[in-house]
């Protein structure tokens, strides 16, 4: 299965925005202008990216507290996301989702989700609908390795299963539940491993590598079209940064960061366009030159953005 140049070049520069844009919220972050807590995903981009590049438009995606690649992948506006993360009244959510909270219901986002394993049970709903309603849709959801233990996780695969559900579980495994590594909580060496359980396919691949992402997650979608069920794509990956901006990350070996940092999915498959003259380095200047400007309207937009009235503090809320 091919891809053409354009594609290509298209996913280099979704990689490329979603490090620019995490960046940014870093320094931001840095310099007391985001409240609460951001998960960056700095590292991880190849997963979203490759994912994301296989849906249509009318496809759906639930995504987790590391959410903020899988919203640019599926094509959120970096303005409104920095809004959001602002709480600013611009914003997504108008302020009161923030980082970890983002959904844009028109582009098939579904919601980042604060909850571990609280994507899965979203996805199946959501592909269950599309099942029902005889639509061509289908769900890709993302969760993470501490996610994978989930009694939700289970339960979701399970029931996606019997009823043959259009949705893929794509697993991002970044070897850290927060700062317990994987080995000290699950006993199969594969998160994909456990894939036979359920009766669907299971496959791991390298995250890091944009164009493995994408060839597998190609598979899923058309084997989820084609009313075959779900399937389960364990992307081995790494997080760059800390659990959380400000986490003193002492519980991960330096020499295991410089490892990661080295396999860097962006600087990757930037090597293997620039090796294929897909690109030129005057493209790749060209692309992050671009992209630069893009989030400098971003930042501005939230700055300027109005905060949230108090007297709104009610609306567009509710509790069960």
């Amino acid at each position: 299965m091919s891809l053409n140049n354009e594609k290509m070049i298209q996913m280099y520069a979704t990689m490329t925005k979603i490090r620019v844009f995490e960046e940014r919220v870093a320094a931001l972050f840095a310099a007391g202008k985001i409240p609460g807590f951001v998960h960056l995903y700095v590292g991880e981009e190849a997963v979203a990216t490759g994912t994301c590049a296989t849906l249509r438009d009318t496809d759906y995606i639930t995504s987790t507290h590391r959410g903020h690649g899988h919203l640019i992948a599926k094509g959120g506006d970096v303005k409104l996301m920095m809004a959001e993360l602002f709480g600013k009244k611009t914003g997504y959510c108008k302020g009161k989702g923030g980082s970890m909270h983002i959904a844009d219901i028109d582009l098939g986002i579904l919601g980042a989700n604060g909850i571990v394993g609280g994507g899965p049970p979203i996805a199946t709903g959501a592909a269950l609908a599309a099942q029902y309603l005889e639509k061509d849709f289908v769900a890709a959801c993302f969760f993470g390795d501490g996610a994978a233990n989930q009694g939700t996780t289970h339960e979701a695969m399970n029931l996606s299963t019997c009823w043959k559900l259009p949705v893929i579980f794509i697993n991002e495994n970044n070897l850290y539940g927060i700062s317990s590594c994987t080995v000290n909580s699950m006993c199969v060496p594969d998160i994909a491993d456990r894939a036979a359980a359920y009766d669907m396919p299971g496959v791991v691949i390298d995250g890091n590598d944009v164009m493995a992402v994408y060839e597998a997650v190609f598979e899923g979608v058309k084997r989820a079209r084609q009313g075959k069920g779900p399937t389960l794509v364990e992307c081995k990956t790494y997080r760059h940064r800390g659990h959380f901006e400000g986490d003193p990350d002492i519980y991960r070996p330096k020499e295991e960061i410089q490892e990661w940092i080295a396999k860097d999915p962006i600087t990757r498959f930037e090597k293997k366009l620039l090796d294929m003259q897909i690109l030129t380095q005057k493209k790749v200047g060209e692309i992050r030159s671009s992209i630069e400007k893009e989030l400098d309207e971003a930042v501005r937009f939230a700055e300027e953005s109005p905060w949230p009235e108090p007297s709104e503090v009610t609306q567009d809320v509710y509790t069960l």
